[in-house]
């Protein structure tokens, strides 16, 4: 695509120029301005009974647009202001955060002037189990006080970072600081954590380092390893309510996971659409790749496959516009499983048919298989999925006892 050749030059020569990797891409703005100009803008914000800031299209009718955009998955969302984490983060400002909480991060997240970070993963402990997190988020008279370790705090590396969407424990001993404290010797599980906004200026906030993806850093995004000291933020920065974490979690993570399963799709049908190219235009052993007999069963599974899972998340998407998030868990989990999983079959199909082209920076190949790699544990890791798909069809099937 010449804009994503585009982009790939100018972040070369910035690079060289500021001596960092994290810089701004001018075309990014600039394509920006033509798909605000449109009207394709904030096109993630489907339908909803929580919030008045839907763009009017429904999941369903997102996922389409979000498959194509997925196609270029590291330029195209943001030139449409549908990038993660910021849909997500914007999602919740849009059904749990305050006017001012609003008029503050939500705004210029919508305008497309700041980006954001969410911070829940933690290097100490099996994040993939939301209990286990151990920042803590202390209530004093007039805030609170944010002590802990996250890493896989992506956006957090973009100098437009603005605010970042902490997770932490707010009542880790039961005791509340809303209303009336209640003497318990453990608050109940899922009731916590909480969260609330951070700006990425406070004091006390430290980006420790960069980590990279299978070598790659994903600039100008990345992904940030960050120590939060002693950050303190006023009480009106809490999200919801103490306690609340999860109920958040939950109305984030549905149509966001969706977002990214159709992109997956739209970069699976690149690699095909490569793979496909490829083996046209090579010979060995006297005859074009594409007439032997492996390269074909290749191709036949790989469209299989990607027609399969869009069908899967097809539905996903037609059900949470239905029925609701809750409801349709399953076949959210469902494809959070099958949608990485393919993407990555059919891109290491495509790399085979590269040879060592395939595996090296001249195509896009390898940056996609890192990618599809990676959403098998950022979407949350397949074993969780997969407990919360038999959890669901063995409590419905026990229903028609």
């Amino acid at each position: 695509y010449p804009n994503e050749r585009v982009a790939f030059k100018q972040h070369l020569e910035l690079s060289k120029e500021k001596k960092t990797r994290w810089v701004h891409l001018p075309i990014i703005e600039k394509l920006k301005k033509i798909a605000k100009k449109r009207g394709l803008w904030n096109l993630f914000l489907t339908k909803s009974p929580h919030h008045n800031f839907d763009q009017g299209l429904t999941n369903v009718e997102y996922a389409v647009l979000c498959e194509i955009m997925g196609r270029v998955p590291w330029l195209a969302p943001e030139v449409f202001n549908c990038s993660a984490p910021d849909t997500g983060n914007m999602e919740v400002l849009a059904m749990y955060g305050t006017k001012d909480q609003q008029d503050k991060w939500l705004t210029p997240l919508m305008n497309g002037d700041i980006r954001s970070a969410f911070g829940m993963t933690e290097p100490r402990v099996a994040s993939s189990d939301a209990t286990n997190i151990e920042t803590t988020i202390t209530p004093t008279e007039d805030g609170y006080v944010i002590n802990g370790h996250k890493w896989w705090t992506s956006g957090a590396m973009d100098p437009r970072c603005s605010v970042m969407i902490v997770m932490g424990k707010t009542d880790p001993r039961g005791m509340s600081s809303e209303g009336k404290k209640k003497k318990k010797k453990n608050a109940q599980m899922h009731r916590q954590q909480s969260m609330i906004l951070v700006p990425m200026n406070a004091k006390g906030v430290k980006v420790k380092r960069a980590l990279t993806v299978f070598g790659y850093d994903d600039a100008p995004h990345g992904h940030a390893e960050i120590v939060l000291q002693n950050v303190k933020v006023p009480k009106s920065n809490m999200l919801l309510g103490e306690g609340r974490g999860f109920e958040i979690a939950q109305g984030r993570l549905g149509p966001g996971r969706i977002h990214h399963c159709m992109r997956l799709i739209g970069m699976a049908e690149r690699a095909l659409e490569m793979m496909v190219n490829r083996v046209q235009l090579r010979t060995t052993f006297g005859k074009p790749i594409a007439k032997h007999g492996g390269i074909i069963q290749d191709i036949a599974l790989s469209r299989l496959e990607i027609d399969q899972c869009r069908l899967l998340t097809m539905q996903a998407a037609e059900m949470i516009d239905r029925v609701g998030n809750r409801l349709a868990r399953q076949h959210v989990a469902m494809i959070k499983v099958a949608a990485p999983n393919m993407a990555l079959r059919v891109v290491d199909r495509a790399i085979q048919s590269y040879g060592g082209m395939g595996v090296c920076q001249d195509t896009v190949l390898a940056y996609m298989w890192a990618c599809c790699r990676t959403l098998r544990l950022a979407d949350g890791p397949d074993e969780v999925h997969m407990r919360t798909i038999a959890k669901l069809e063995m409590r419905m099937q026990r229903a028609k006892l």
